[in-house]
Parts: C-alpha cells; structure tokens; sequence
C-alpha cells in the first residue's frame, strides 16, 4: 500500500510509520521540517532486515496551507496524527492552538484530499476518548453523545471536519484513543519518574477509570483500519477491560517492584496543571465496541503484561 501519514514522529506516530514499512508499505510523512522527519523516522534503516518500505517527506504547515495535492495523489490511504499536544496547561492561547490545530489542520488535510487525483480511498483519523467527557463509572461506547467540556468541543470539531470527506468518497475512519501506554511518551512516562522513587499512588482518590491501551495495539487499530473495508466511523482504541486509576497505580507498582500507596490530592494536580487536570482527575470508562465487533484481536489485554511490555 502507499499511506501518506501526517503527525509521523509522535508517539503514535512513529509505531505507525514502523508498522507500515515493516510489512513493506510505501509511506509519504507530512511535516513542517520534512527533513528532520525523514531522519527520524530512518534512523534503524541501517542495520533493517527485512528491507522496509520506502520512505519519503514532504512539507506542510497544517493551519497555514491545504495538504499539496501530490502528497496524497494515488496513495491508497492517509493517517491523520498532527494535533497541538493536549498535555500541558491550558492558557487561553494553549487552548486556541489545541482547537486550531485539529480542526483547521484538518480542515487543509481535506481540502487537500479533493484536490488529490486519484484521491485516497480511506482516511483514519486521530481523535480521542475526550470526546466523551466525564462520565464517571458509566461505561461508553462508539454510540454514546458527546460531553460538554472543552476537550469534548474540541474533539467534536476536530471529527466533523475528518467527516467532510465522506462527501469525497473517501472512507473515513475516527480513532479515539484512550490512554497509550509506552516508556517513551504519554501518561505513562510522566508518571515513572515518582513510581520509581517508591513515591506513586493513586490521583484524587483513584476511583476514575483509565481506558489504558498499549501503544503497539493504538498502531494495529490504525492498520486495521487501514486494510478493512467495514471499518468506518468512530472506534474507540482502548483495551476491553478499563480500570481505575487506582487499580492502574497499582500495577505499575508491581511492575516496577515499588510501593504504590503514596496519594497524590485532586488539589495537587490542579496546582500543577490548572484546567488541564480534569483528564487526570475524572476519565471515561471507554469498551471498545465497534472494534469488538468488527472481530478485532488486541495484541494485550491483560494490564499487568501491557506494563511489562511497555517498559521492557
């Protein structure tokens, strides 16, 4: 396959441009510095056996410019990743450039789309399990409405203009990805530095559900979708089983053979990231429905191996 990949050296990224050259796709990454891009993304091509797929970049300003139509031409699909990271305190600017950045960067990869000729026949996505708000301990499906928050407004946005390609022909694919789990990045790598020091616990009482999934399964969510027809719409990529914060906090503990009984206040967290908090303090109990039902095999189900693996 030929798959243009937008957002390529993130966290997600990167396992999904791996993913794709390993079985020997062709894969074109959008980025605002194409040639540190290239290089990032290359730098195991040395010592790769088998030969991976050809890989190739080009430039794009998301929120400046529509995708260059040449970019997407011909390809048999396109990964949407590019999105301001949502991880830090939401100042009002941070806010601005959070929404701009999904749904104007959106909006010029689909004005890109239909100046394509051929264009892709499928586009995935990123969204996120935000789109739900909080919803305590009441599980969520693919069917469920939208909250009311600001990162529910944001993701809702950011999937209506994801949608406009429908009207293009294009299928169109919106993975809500729950919380990834890899040493390198995410949740994960910010909570290991305390949990180390024998100084994690659970976060404002832990009994928020973390719909946890490895971040090897977030890429074998995108593949599939990717390769199968049927998959179309919103999918939720979290593992089958959520659990709570506190039941999270205690199997990195074992993971990493420390106590994890140190609670760190609602309070304390606010402190540090003001609005932002509220991912961490409240949470959506997310199944994975449509992917359940679609067939879909997840690589880790069990939380205490997912941790082995994410941090071997």
């Amino acid at each position: 396959m030929r798959i243009t990949v937008t957002g390529a050296t993130g966290l997600i990224g990167t396992r999904v441009v791996e993913r794709l050259r390993a079985r020997g796709d062709e894969v074109t990454v959008l980025s605002r510095a194409p040639d540190r891009a290239r290089a990032v993304l290359s730098e195991d091509d040395a010592s790769s056996v088998p030969a991976r797929g050809p890989l190739s970049a080009a430039a794009w300003s998301p929120e400046d410019e529509a995708v260059p139509a040449a970019a997407l031409a011909g390809r048999d699909g396109v990964v949407h990743l590019a999105g301001e990271p949502v991880a830090q305190r939401w100042s009002d600017e941070a806010k601005r450039r959070i929404r701009s950045s999904r749904e104007l960067g959106t909006r010029n990869l689909v004005a890109g789309i239909e100046a394509a000729d051929p264009r892709p026949g499928v586009l995935v996505s990123a969204s996120g399990v935000g789109y739900y708000g909080a919803r305590g301990d009441e599980p969520v499906t693919e069917a469920d409405p939208p909250g009311d928050d600001f990162l529910a407004g944001v993701t809702e946005a950011w999937e209506a203009e994801a949608a406009r390609a429908q009207a293009l022909g294009v299928r169109v694919v919106l993975v809500r990805t729950g919380v990834a789990l890899a040493r390198d990045g995410g949740a994960l790598a910010k909570m290991l530095p305390p949990f180390k020091l024998g100084a994690g616990g659970p976060v404002a009482g832990g009994r928020q559900y973390v719909p946890w999934i490895h971040v090897d399964d977030v890429a074998g969510v995108y593949l599939a979708a990717l390769d199968d027809d049927r998959w179309s719409g919103p999918v939720n990529a979290a593992a089958p089983e959520p659990v709570t914060n506190r039941e999270l906090s205690k199997a990195l503990g074992r993971a990493l053979h420390r106590p994890a009984l140190a609670p760190v206040p609602a309070l304390a967290v606010k402190a540090l990231y003001g609005e932002m908090a509220t991912i961490v303090t409240t949470g959506q109990r997310a199944i994975p429905a449509r992917a359940t039902e679609l067939g879909h095999a997840f690589e880790h189900t069990d939380l205490d191996e997912a941790l082995r693996s994410a941090l071997s």
